[in-house]
């Protein structure tokens, strides 16, 4: 149900079209706006894309392992280089959500994309 879409909840999400270095394609997504806001029927979102080793070094990625909460299927990093706000209607579907202390790094990655420190 797309009425109660919550923070920290991953749902797959269908980015395309998009321009340039945009990531594309349909993927896993984290839900960012707060559930309080927004008469719109938009969610500001974070992609996740698969891991690699170089990420490590990488502020603004936030690696996610594999968990029966989150239901991904293998190491991923969430990008939060690349927020975007997007129609309700892109999200295909719940997998999962990420944990509280997850997501304390995803907004501390936020602050870094914004230079706020």
């Amino acid at each position: 149900m797309k009425d109660n879409l919550k923070q920290r909840e991953i749902w797959l999400v269908n980015l395309s079209p998009t321009i340039g270095a945009e990531i594309t394609k349909t993927r896993p997504c984290v839900i960012l706006s707060g559930n309080e806001i927004g008469i719109l029927p938009l969610k500001v979102v974070a992609p996740i894309t698969d891991y690699k080793t170089h990420y490590d070094s990488v502020p603004w990625i936030v690696v996610l392992s594999p968990n029966s909460s989150n239901n991904l299927s293998k190491k991923s990093v969430v990008d939060l280089f690349q927020l975007r706000s997007v129609s309700q209607s892109r999200l295909i579907k719940s997998i999962g959500e990420v944990g509280e202390d997850e997501f304390t790094s995803i907004i501390e990655a936020i602050k870094i994309v914004f230079g706020i420190y």
